[in-house]
């Protein structure tokens, strides 16, 4: 294994001729090996054999090739929430100025002050569509106009994987995680951008568990003490029964007395042998992007040179965000903490299926790869700017409706839940 930091040079040659950056890094439970974690949850498997087969649980588990065996594995983090944690991570990265890439934003500051629970603002790296999502089609610039009918707006609604310049220009996370225009005005035609980046989180080896909950009520509030009559909340309740309808709860409606202990195998959380993350970036799918223009909407005057480093600063963007996920570590929900059994290493995997190198990479290295990066491609015409516009605003129907969902959330929300 190298122990030298990937150049950019090296990079790019892997860009230009490689089939794949790939990352595999075994993990194990925080907590030490063999001890229970809980994976996501999903709706119940309706095929009979399914359930024969993997139990009575809510997890996705299935049987995987391994080393010529047939290996009962689970699902601990999808590609699409390993897309969200690598978001989050170069979201944290820009806000502290450690990464530099463009990134659109819309701003809830004036809004906030008519909102019960304040946003702050959303980036296209927290909305759900990215660029495309409904949060910066509903949000207007300076002068009021929608952003689909910005300059910047209509550039990425024409955007195709054939000239993909204005997305590089105004949200090249879009290139690297995927993104589609379906809501647009081409409906299901609109521009469609393929993942670049795809990790997963599987636990290999599996036995699923139960889990027990209870509480103790130190008042010792009886069930046969009720019933009690409920009002509008939680919190508003009698022991007389008032005037008109009312609901007749038992104690524990009110979140009083004693809950009983209970046993259940569908949530009762996993062991297993280890962990396995698996991060490919598919450098074909970069080379597949075309690119016609500057950063400026000005013609290049070294095309195959432009479109080569804009790749690789796509590529250095997408090991930023590998590499800083990994740095936050592996919180995938509560209950589920996974460490990593050595470092993160990146493998160049030339078009034979071989290793070619093999590095290791932090996300302080990371960043400078993608500082050098940005700066070969400005000196083509491929530079990046922070912010490619101003910031834009909610639109007032958006505020208009963001306030009435709060407001009745508000007044219509439960109690506060039991958290184990």
């Amino acid at each position: 294994m190298s122990t030298n930091p990937l150049t950019l040079s090296t990079l790019m040659d892997a860009v230009k001729r490689g089939v794949a950056l790939r990352a595999n890094l075994e993990l194990q439970p925080a907590a030490g090996p063999g001890t229970k974690v809980f994976p996501p949850t999903y709706a119940d498997a309706q095929d009979k054999k399914d359930r024969e087969r993997y139990g009575e649980h809510k997890y996705a588990t299935e049987l995987r090739r391994i080393d010529g065996e047939d290996v009962l594995c689970v699902l601990l983090d999808s590609v699409a929430s390993q897309a969200n944690r690598m978001e989050l991570a170069l979201q944290d990265g820009w806000e502290r100025q450690e990464l530099n890439f463009p990134l659109v934003n819309v701003d809830f500051t004036e809004a906030d002050a008519q909102l019960e629970a304040p946003v702050g603002g959303i980036s296209a790296l927290q909305a759900p569509h990215r660029i495309y999502d409904a949060i910066l089609r509903d949000s207007v610039d300076a002068s009021g106009t929608l952003f689909r009918y910005t300059e910047a707006g209509q550039a990425v609604t024409n955007a195709t994987a054939r000239d993909a310049s204005a997305l590089y220009r105004y949200c090249p996370t879009a290139l690297i995680f995927g993104a589609w225009d379906s809501t647009g005005p081409k409906g299901g035609l609109g521009s469609k951008f393929q993942r670049c980046v795809t990790s997963e989180i599987i636990g290999v080896g599996v036995k699923t568990g139960t889990k027990v909950g209870g509480r103790i009520d130190p008042l010792g509030i009886i069930k046969k003490a009720g019933p009690v009559f409920e009002g509008e909340g939680n919190d508003d309740w009698s022991l007389d029964k008032p005037k008109g309808k009312a609901k007749e709860i038992d104690p524990s409606g009110i979140n009083h007395g004693n809950i009983a202990p209970t046993r259940t195998t569908e949530t009762g959380g996993v062991t297993f042998d280890r962990a396995q993350q698996t991060t490919v970036v598919s450098l074909p799918a970069l080379r597949r992007l075309k690119f016609r223009s500057n950063t400026q909407g000005g013609a290049l005057t070294d095309r195959a040179g432009a479109e080569l480093a804009a790749r690789t600063s796509l590529a250095a963007l997408s090991l930023a965000a590998i590499a800083g996920a990994h740095a936050e570590g592996h919180d995938l929900r509560s209950g589920a903490l996974l460490v990593g059994n050595g470092p993160l290493q990146v493998e160049v995997i030339g078009s034979d299926g071989q290793v070619s190198g093999t590095y290791i990479l932090d996300a302080e290295q990371a960043a400078e790869l993608l500082n050098q990066a940005d700066a070969a491609a400005s000196k083509l015409g491929m530079g990046w700017e922070r912010e490619p516009m101003s910031a834009l605003k909610p639109a007032a129907k958006l505020v208009g409706l963001l306030a009435k969902s709060q407001a009745l959330e508000a007044k219509e929300a439960p109690g506060d839940d039991e958290a184990e």
